[in-house]
Formats: structure tokens, sequence, C-alpha cells
């Protein structure tokens, strides 16, 4: 289950995380964190984190257009059937496990 940012600032901070910016990138990330209220090192990991989980959701789901659901659906509701090499398959499966 991924975390809020929130949620981990929250917890112990057992590891260190170091990273070299440019004197214009650290004063944009000082400004930004003064303009939240939070420090530098809490708006840059919260920030880190936020950006880590879109990235993250944004891999682990799965986007269809809407001529994929419907072929989604339709495979769905009406499956083919299966094929030799499956029926194959099934029976090598059913065999290993003695069913």
């Amino acid at each position: 289950m991924i975390n809020t940012a929130e949620e981990s600032i929250d917890r112990g901070r057992g590891a260190r995380l170091e990273a070299r910016v440019s004197r214009t990138q650290k004063s944009l990330l000082q400004r930004a964190a003064a303009l939240s209220g939070r420090t530098l090192s809490e708006f840059v990991v919260a920030s880190a984190q936020a950006a880590a989980t879109k990235v993250i959701q944004d891999h682990d789901i799965i986007r269809l257009s809407q001529a994929e659901q419907t072929a989604f659906v339709r495979a769905l509701l009406n499956p083919p059937a299966p094929s030799r090499r499956l029926r194959k398959a099934a029976a090598a499966y059913k065999k290993s496990r003695g069913l």
C-alpha cells in the first residue's frame, strides 16, 4: 500500500538522502518550502514522495480507450472457446496437481 507524504514524514527517519542541486533550484525549493510553512527538508521529502506515488500509480493503473473498454467487456461476456493448446495446458496442470 502506498502511504501519503504526510504519513511518512511523521514516521521515524532512519534513512538519509542527499542530493546536489544548483543554487537556483535550492532557492526555488526554499521559497516554496517557506510559502508552504515547512522546512526545506520536509518540503523536498513530501514533494518527492508525492511525485513517486504518482509515478507508481500511473504505472500500475491500466487506462483503456472507450473502444478498448468495449472490447475487454465483450471478451469477458463472450469469451472465445479454449484452443487446443489451452486445453492441453489445463489437462497438464490438473495432472500435476492430482486433480
